[in-house]
Order: structure tokens, then sequence, then C-alpha cells
């Protein structure tokens, strides 16, 4: 039996609530914080309905296979994802198992490490305009799709309100430090050649993806989630191409819908259809079950 999409599990938790983010859920446990990982599904900075069934399963099991996977590179927050041992404090065991995460609390670094293998999406525009992405000058004649020689790091500032910003390696050491920031810089491109070798032998590309970092007792910790189709872009080889929007392994089908649907991108968006909603609830469990050869 198919379990009930979960849009939200306050009613299930007897635990405080510290945050609320579109998709993921903090919750106070004292020593340790609980994730939960909802089915709420986001685009244009609104929360789409209805949910979408097993999307937060997909990305709570693939972030606790990557952490598990990437363990001998870095250490990371995760405690456990076991939600019977969380006791009385939950009241539908069945229904949040394996969407939970009980995580060890690290201090955020306020940057959103991002990788680039391939200059497209935002690098893309990016280049269009300057010929450069994050402030880094790149050949003239590039091709939409096209890899990169090596890697390239892009970061962000994290904001809590509007958009990510942004912003230059410059930038960024000035704002956590020049020794922090090559230590960011040197993980974040050492997971993602990890992760993109592991994803070729799979018959995927990982294209880019982005990292958050915490510090606990001093020590550099990776957090959040990790190469997930929320987190990561993912390419089938079969579809790849220059010059083209290549269709992702992640919420495309919304995306696809929502661009052909005459949606303004400043009112609430009608619900999702149901043909939309189950396309896209193959394709998170498609990317799972091709990554990790297991089914949910």
């Amino acid at each position: 039996m198919t379990l009930p999409a979960l849009s939200t599990a306050v009613h299930l938790i007897q635990a405080p609530l510290l945050y609320k983010g579109k998709v993921r859920e903090l919750y106070d446990l004292g020593e340790h914080v609980l994730i939960v990982v909802t089915d709420r599904i986001s685009a244009f900075d609104y929360v789409l309905e209805p949910p979408v069934p097993a999307k937060g399963t997909v990305l709570n099991k693939l972030s606790a296979f990557w952490f598990e996977q990437t363990r001998h590179l870095i250490p990371n927050h995760v405690v456990h994802t076991d939600v019977n041992l969380l006791g009385d404090i939950v009241k539908d065991k069945a229904l949040l198992d394996g969407r939970i995460m009980v995580c060890r609390r690290a201090e955020r670094i306020d940057i959103e490490c991002v990788v680039r293998g391939y200059i497209t999406g935002g690098g893309w525009r990016q280049y269009q305009t300057s010929g450069e992405v994050n402030g880094i000058q790149l050949p003239e004649g590039m091709r939409k799709n096209a890899a990169f020689p090596e890697p390239i790091f892009t970061p962000a500032a994290k904001n809590d309100v509007g958009h990510d910003e942004d912003i230059s390696f410059e930038r960024m050491k000035e704002l956590v430090g020049e020794e922090l920031a090559e230590q960011l810089q040197a993980k974040s491109l050492e997971l993602y050649t990890f992760a993109r070798e592991y994803c070729s032998r799979h018959g995927i590309i990982l294209a880019d993806c982005k990292f958050e970092f915490g510090l606990l007792d001093g020590e550099l910790i990776l957090i959040d989630e990790i190469f997930t189709p929320d987190s990561s872009r993912f390419w089938d080889e079969a579809n790849y191409a220059l010059d083209i929007e290549i269709d992702s392994m992640d919420k495309e089908p919304v995306r696809t819908y929502l661009a052909s649907s005459g949606w303004d991108k400043n009112s609430e968006p009608d619900p999702l259809p149901p043909h939309v909603v189950e396309e896209t609830t193959r394709r998170y469990t498609d990317i799972y079950r091709r990554l990790t050869a297991a089914s949910l």
C-alpha cells in the first residue's frame, strides 16, 4: 500500500518546531535536531499543491545514502535515520519512516557552495551577459551544456529572505576568511568529483550541485542535503546534447507544466494536475533507484 503524501509533520511530532522551510521541517530534540523531509514541492518561490508522493522519502534516503558514501571525504551531521529510535515523540512512525534524519547541531556557514561541471542554467545566463560566471573569466565561444575543462566553484551568499546572491571567490574570502574559504572550495570540488564519477558509472551526468557546511567544535562538517534532485542537476547520459534545454531528472514536469499554464508567477498557482504529480513522483523514484540500485 502506498502511504499518503506528507504536507507537514507538525501534527505528528511532539517536539518544538524550530524552522519550517519549503520542504524541510526542523524540530528541537535538545542535543540534536530532527529533520523531517515532507513531500512539498516548490517553484518560483511558491509552495505548490498538492504535495508529490514519495518525494520527501527520496530526498531523505538519497541524502542518507550519499552522506554514508562520502564519509571518508568529510564528516557530516547525521546521527541516525531510524524513526523507531524516536520513541513516543512520533505519533505515526509508519508515515514518517524513511523521512527523518536526526542530526548533530552545527553552526551553519552562510555560504552556498556550488560546483559546476557544465555551463548551463544560471551559469550559462551569466556567461551570455558577461563572459564570466561568478567573476571567473571563461573562454569565448563556449556552447550551452558544454563541460568545463575542470569543474568550477561558484559560491553564493545565503539570504534568509529572498534569493541567495552569487558572489566571487574573493568576496567569499572577505565574508568567511581566506583559510575557511579555501577549505570549503577544496572540499566542494572533491565531493563533486567523487559523485560525478559515481554517477557516470550509472549512466547519469552530474551537471552541477550545491552543498551546505557547518562548524561543530571547530571541525568542518557537511550538513543539509547532498546530491539529491533538489540540490543537484542530473542528466540522463542518453539525453545529453549541446545547445538545447536538457530535461533534468527532477521536478522538470512541474516546471514544464507551469511554463505552459499561463501562470503569472506573482499569484498562487492552481493545483498541479494528477498526471504532472504522478510523473514527478516517477522522476524522483527513478533517480533514487538508478543511483542506489534499491527501491523505496
